[in-house]
Protein backbone atom coordinates (compact mmCIF):
# COMPACT_ATOMS: atom_id res chain seq x y z
CA UNK A 1 0.00 0.00 0.00
CA UNK A 2 2.94 2.31 0.19
CA UNK A 3 4.29 1.92 -3.47
CA UNK A 4 2.59 5.29 -4.93
CA UNK A 5 1.83 6.49 -7.92
CA UNK A 6 4.85 8.27 -9.33
CA UNK A 7 2.20 11.44 -9.42
CA UNK A 8 2.25 11.00 -6.06
CA UNK A 9 5.65 11.62 -3.91
CA UNK A 10 5.78 9.70 -0.58
CA UNK A 11 6.55 11.84 2.28
CA UNK A 12 8.94 9.91 4.12
CA UNK A 13 11.04 10.94 6.00
CA UNK A 14 9.27 14.18 6.02
CA UNK A 15 9.13 16.64 3.18
CA UNK A 16 7.92 20.40 2.96
CA UNK A 17 5.08 19.61 0.69
CA UNK A 18 2.27 17.25 1.37
CA UNK A 19 1.88 14.31 -1.22
CA UNK A 20 -1.03 16.02 -3.96
CA UNK A 21 -2.44 14.10 -6.32
CA UNK A 22 -2.60 15.45 -9.93
CA UNK A 23 -2.04 19.49 -8.89
CA UNK A 24 -2.78 20.18 -12.93
CA UNK A 25 -4.27 17.07 -14.26
CA UNK A 26 -8.28 17.71 -13.91
CA UNK A 27 -9.58 19.76 -16.19
CA UNK A 28 -12.95 21.47 -15.81
CA UNK A 29 -15.44 18.14 -15.96
CA UNK A 30 -17.88 20.04 -17.81
CA UNK A 31 -16.06 20.92 -20.86
CA UNK A 32 -15.11 16.96 -21.38
CA UNK A 33 -17.26 14.72 -23.49
CA UNK A 34 -19.51 12.37 -20.94
CA UNK A 35 -18.13 9.01 -20.58
CA UNK A 36 -20.52 5.93 -18.90
CA UNK A 37 -20.26 5.95 -15.05
CA UNK A 38 -18.06 2.20 -15.16
CA UNK A 39 -15.45 3.83 -17.55
CA UNK A 40 -15.12 7.06 -15.84
CA UNK A 41 -14.29 5.34 -12.26
CA UNK A 42 -12.19 2.52 -13.82
CA UNK A 43 -9.06 3.93 -13.19
CA UNK A 44 -9.77 5.87 -9.53
CA UNK A 45 -7.64 4.49 -7.02
CA UNK A 46 -6.99 6.92 -3.71
CA UNK A 47 -3.43 6.20 -2.58
CA UNK A 48 -1.33 7.90 0.27
CA UNK A 49 1.32 7.00 2.45
CA UNK A 50 0.45 4.60 5.57
CA UNK A 51 3.81 4.70 7.01
CA UNK A 52 3.03 0.77 8.79
CA UNK A 53 -0.51 1.82 9.74
CA UNK A 54 -1.53 -1.40 9.30
CA UNK A 55 -5.50 -0.45 9.99
CA UNK A 56 -5.13 2.52 7.54
CA UNK A 57 -3.75 0.07 4.66
CA UNK A 58 -6.89 -2.15 5.45
CA UNK A 59 -9.34 0.55 5.15
CA UNK A 60 -7.44 2.24 2.00
CA UNK A 61 -8.01 -1.04 0.34
CA UNK A 62 -11.37 -1.65 1.09
CA UNK A 63 -12.17 1.69 -0.26
CA UNK A 64 -10.71 1.75 -3.48
CA UNK A 65 -12.48 -2.22 -3.74
CA UNK A 66 -16.13 -0.22 -3.29
CA UNK A 67 -17.54 0.61 -6.28
CA UNK A 68 -20.01 2.43 -4.54
CA UNK A 69 -17.68 4.78 -3.02
CA UNK A 70 -16.19 5.84 -6.42
CA UNK A 71 -19.77 6.44 -8.00
CA UNK A 72 -20.47 8.81 -5.51
CA UNK A 73 -17.59 10.72 -5.64
CA UNK A 74 -17.97 10.70 -9.95
CA UNK A 75 -21.55 12.30 -9.41
CA UNK A 76 -20.28 15.05 -6.88
CA UNK A 77 -17.82 15.98 -9.54
CA UNK A 78 -20.43 15.69 -12.54
CA UNK A 79 -22.66 18.14 -9.94
CA UNK A 80 -20.04 20.69 -8.80
CA UNK A 81 -18.02 20.68 -11.95
CA UNK A 82 -20.25 19.98 -15.12
CA UNK A 83 -23.26 21.25 -13.61
CA UNK A 84 -22.89 23.93 -11.69
CA UNK A 85 -19.09 25.37 -12.75
CA UNK A 86 -17.90 24.84 -9.45
CA UNK A 87 -14.30 23.95 -8.35
CA UNK A 88 -13.02 20.11 -8.46
CA UNK A 89 -14.89 17.74 -6.18
CA UNK A 90 -13.83 14.94 -8.09
CA UNK A 91 -11.40 11.98 -6.50
CA UNK A 92 -8.60 14.40 -7.31
CA UNK A 93 -9.85 16.57 -4.53
CA UNK A 94 -10.72 13.91 -1.79
CA UNK A 95 -7.05 12.38 -2.51
CA UNK A 96 -5.55 16.08 -2.54
CA UNK A 97 -7.62 16.33 1.03
CA UNK A 98 -6.37 12.85 2.26
CA UNK A 99 -2.77 13.39 1.77
CA UNK A 100 -2.95 16.92 2.93
CA UNK A 101 -5.13 15.75 6.31
CA UNK A 102 -2.50 13.08 6.91
CA UNK A 103 0.33 15.48 6.40
CA UNK A 104 -1.32 18.11 8.99
CA UNK A 105 -2.21 15.26 11.55
CA UNK A 106 1.29 13.72 11.51
CA UNK A 107 2.94 17.15 12.05
CA UNK A 108 0.58 18.12 14.70
CA UNK A 109 0.85 15.13 16.46
CA UNK A 110 4.90 14.76 16.21
CA UNK A 111 4.87 18.18 18.14
CA UNK A 112 2.77 16.57 21.14
CA UNK A 113 -0.87 17.81 19.54
CA UNK A 114 -2.95 15.05 21.52
CA UNK A 115 -5.97 13.82 18.98
CA UNK A 116 -9.12 13.77 20.37
CA UNK A 117 -9.65 9.23 20.27
CA UNK A 118 -6.10 9.80 22.36
CA UNK A 119 -7.44 12.36 25.25
CA UNK A 120 -11.25 10.47 25.05
CA UNK A 121 -11.01 7.20 24.36
CA UNK A 122 -6.79 6.17 24.99
CA UNK A 123 -6.57 5.20 21.26
CA UNK A 124 -3.53 5.60 18.97
CA UNK A 125 -2.19 8.30 16.97
CA UNK A 126 -2.41 5.40 13.75
CA UNK A 127 -6.28 5.12 14.64
CA UNK A 128 -6.83 9.18 15.04
CA UNK A 129 -5.09 8.94 10.90
CA UNK A 130 -7.87 6.28 10.03
CA UNK A 131 -10.06 8.94 11.51
CA UNK A 132 -8.86 11.92 9.38
CA UNK A 133 -8.68 9.57 6.82
CA UNK A 134 -11.98 8.33 6.73
CA UNK A 135 -13.28 11.72 7.08
CA UNK A 136 -11.24 13.16 4.12
CA UNK A 137 -13.07 10.28 2.18
CA UNK A 138 -16.35 10.55 2.67
CA UNK A 139 -16.38 14.54 3.56
CA UNK A 140 -18.01 15.91 0.30
CA UNK A 141 -20.04 13.06 -0.98
CA UNK A 142 -23.12 14.71 -0.50
CA UNK A 143 -22.56 16.56 -3.12
CA UNK A 144 -24.05 13.63 -5.43
CA UNK A 145 -27.50 14.81 -3.70
CA UNK A 146 -27.23 18.40 -3.73
CA UNK A 147 -24.38 21.88 -3.01
CA UNK A 148 -26.46 22.98 -0.53
CA UNK A 149 -26.15 21.20 2.75
CA UNK A 150 -24.12 18.85 1.20
CA UNK A 151 -22.25 18.22 4.79
CA UNK A 152 -25.51 17.02 6.12
CA UNK A 153 -25.97 14.22 2.99
CA UNK A 154 -22.76 13.40 2.98
CA UNK A 155 -23.33 12.10 6.94
CA UNK A 156 -26.13 9.76 5.94
CA UNK A 157 -24.33 8.28 3.14
CA UNK A 158 -21.48 7.86 5.51
CA UNK A 159 -23.21 5.79 8.03
CA UNK A 160 -24.77 3.79 5.14
CA UNK A 161 -21.29 2.54 3.72
CA UNK A 162 -18.13 3.25 6.62
CA UNK A 163 -19.03 0.76 9.07
CA UNK A 164 -18.26 -2.42 6.69
CA UNK A 165 -15.38 -0.19 5.26
CA UNK A 166 -13.66 -0.27 8.73
CA UNK A 167 -14.47 -3.87 9.23
CA UNK A 168 -11.20 -5.70 8.15
CA UNK A 169 -9.55 -2.94 10.22
CA UNK A 170 -11.93 -3.06 13.26
CA UNK A 171 -14.29 -5.21 15.77
CA UNK A 172 -16.75 -3.45 17.69
CA UNK A 173 -17.41 -1.51 19.82
CA UNK A 174 -13.91 0.47 17.97
CA UNK A 175 -15.28 0.64 14.98
CA UNK A 176 -18.20 2.72 15.84
CA UNK A 177 -15.93 5.08 17.63
CA UNK A 178 -13.78 5.85 14.58
CA UNK A 179 -16.88 6.10 12.27
CA UNK A 180 -18.74 8.22 14.85
CA UNK A 181 -15.32 10.71 14.76
CA UNK A 182 -15.48 10.88 11.53
CA UNK A 183 -18.73 11.84 10.97
CA UNK A 184 -18.05 14.45 13.53
CA UNK A 185 -15.52 15.59 11.09
CA UNK A 186 -17.58 15.83 8.19
CA UNK A 187 -20.18 18.00 9.27
CA UNK A 188 -17.53 20.02 11.47
CA UNK A 189 -16.00 21.18 8.03
CA UNK A 190 -19.42 23.37 7.37
CA UNK A 191 -18.08 26.97 7.06
CA UNK A 192 -21.93 28.01 8.78
CA UNK A 193 -22.64 26.13 11.72
CA UNK A 194 -19.61 23.71 11.27
CA UNK A 195 -18.50 23.62 14.82
CA UNK A 196 -15.78 20.72 15.36
CA UNK A 197 -14.88 19.92 18.93
CA UNK A 198 -12.08 17.43 17.74
CA UNK A 199 -8.65 17.86 16.96
CA UNK A 200 -9.45 15.03 13.86
CA UNK A 201 -12.19 17.17 13.14
CA UNK A 202 -10.12 20.42 13.02
CA UNK A 203 -7.82 18.61 10.45
CA UNK A 204 -10.48 18.36 7.71
CA UNK A 205 -11.98 21.64 8.31
CA UNK A 206 -7.96 23.33 7.27
CA UNK A 207 -6.92 20.37 4.59
CA UNK A 208 -10.45 20.91 2.59
CA UNK A 209 -9.54 24.45 2.56
CA UNK A 210 -5.70 23.98 1.57
CA UNK A 211 -6.80 22.37 -1.77
CA UNK A 212 -6.07 25.80 -3.54
CA UNK A 213 -2.64 25.56 -5.47
CA UNK A 214 -2.49 26.13 -9.22
CA UNK A 215 -4.17 24.41 -11.38
CA UNK A 216 -7.23 23.36 -8.80
CA UNK A 217 -8.77 26.51 -9.08
CA UNK A 218 -8.66 27.20 -12.60
CA UNK A 219 -12.82 25.45 -14.01
CA UNK A 220 -14.73 28.31 -12.47
CA UNK A 221 -12.44 30.86 -14.17
CA UNK A 222 -11.83 29.59 -17.34
CA UNK A 223 -15.60 28.21 -17.95
CA UNK A 224 -16.19 32.54 -17.44
CA UNK A 225 -16.99 32.81 -13.88
CA UNK A 226 -15.23 36.27 -13.50
CA UNK A 227 -16.17 37.14 -9.49
CA UNK A 228 -14.10 37.59 -6.52
CA UNK A 229 -13.66 34.14 -5.97
CA UNK A 230 -12.86 32.34 -9.06
CA UNK A 231 -10.24 35.28 -9.51
CA UNK A 232 -8.85 35.29 -6.06
CA UNK A 233 -8.26 31.39 -6.27
CA UNK A 234 -6.76 31.76 -9.52
CA UNK A 235 -4.12 33.91 -8.51
CA UNK A 236 -2.94 31.21 -5.80
CA UNK A 237 0.49 29.59 -7.02
CA UNK A 238 1.54 27.18 -4.71
CA UNK A 239 1.05 25.94 -1.07
CA UNK A 240 3.38 24.18 0.85
CA UNK A 241 3.12 22.59 3.67
CA UNK A 242 6.22 21.86 6.22
CA UNK A 243 7.11 21.89 10.21
CA UNK A 244 6.93 25.13 11.81
CA UNK A 245 9.00 27.03 14.52
CA UNK A 246 7.06 28.77 16.37
CA UNK A 247 4.10 26.40 15.82
CA UNK A 248 3.66 22.80 15.00
CA UNK A 249 2.50 23.57 10.97
CA UNK A 250 3.75 25.89 8.62
CA UNK A 251 1.89 26.97 5.56
CA UNK A 252 3.30 29.11 2.83
CA UNK A 253 1.40 30.10 0.33
CA UNK A 254 2.77 31.66 -2.96
CA UNK A 255 0.44 34.26 -4.98
CA UNK A 256 0.95 35.71 -8.95
CA UNK A 257 -1.96 38.09 -7.65
CA UNK A 258 -2.91 40.00 -4.69
CA UNK A 259 -6.53 38.94 -5.30
CA UNK A 260 -5.63 35.99 -3.84
CA UNK A 261 -5.66 37.64 -0.70
CA UNK A 262 -9.28 37.00 -0.70
CA UNK A 263 -8.86 33.44 -0.79
CA UNK A 264 -6.30 33.53 2.14
CA UNK A 265 -8.42 35.61 4.57
CA UNK A 266 -11.82 35.36 3.88
CA UNK A 267 -11.96 31.38 2.90
CA UNK A 268 -8.90 29.75 4.23
CA UNK A 269 -8.67 32.08 7.24
CA UNK A 270 -12.79 31.66 8.30
CA UNK A 271 -11.43 28.37 7.97
CA UNK A 272 -8.51 27.93 10.49
CA UNK A 273 -10.17 30.41 12.78
CA UNK A 274 -13.00 28.18 13.56
CA UNK A 275 -10.71 24.61 13.37
CA UNK A 276 -9.50 24.94 17.46
CA UNK A 277 -6.46 24.36 15.67
CA UNK A 278 -5.08 27.98 15.49
CA UNK A 279 -2.83 28.39 17.57
CA UNK A 280 -0.74 25.38 16.12
CA UNK A 281 -0.53 26.08 12.57
CA UNK A 282 0.86 29.48 11.07
CA UNK A 283 0.29 30.75 7.40
CA UNK A 284 1.98 32.61 5.32
CA UNK A 285 0.99 33.98 2.04
CA UNK A 286 3.49 35.74 -0.11
CA UNK A 287 2.97 37.64 -3.23
CA UNK A 288 6.26 37.84 -5.80
CA UNK A 289 4.76 39.62 -9.07
CA UNK A 290 6.37 42.01 -10.98
CA UNK A 291 3.82 43.54 -13.58
CA UNK A 292 1.24 44.82 -10.40
CA UNK A 293 2.06 47.52 -8.03
CA UNK A 294 2.73 45.87 -4.52
CA UNK A 295 0.04 46.49 -1.57
CA UNK A 296 2.41 43.79 0.76
CA UNK A 297 4.86 41.57 0.23
CA UNK A 298 3.87 39.25 3.53
CA UNK A 299 0.35 38.35 4.79
CA UNK A 300 -0.21 36.43 8.01
CA UNK A 301 -2.54 34.27 10.11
Amino acid sequence: MDELDETIPDDSPAPDDPPIARRDAQRPERLDPPIPPREAIADVRVRAPTRGNRRLERFLEAVNADTHVKALWHVSAVNASRRLGLTDHSWVHIQIVLNIGLRLGRLLFRRGIVPSVTADYAMSDHDAEVVIAAACLFHCVGMSIHRNDHERYSLFLTADRLGSLLATAYEEPERTVIASEAMHAIIGHRSKGGEPFTVEAGILRVADALDMARGRSRMEFEAGRLDIHSISAYAIEDVKISPGEDRAVRVEIAMSNSAGIFQVDELLANKLRGSGLEEHIEVIARIDAEHEKRLFTVFRI
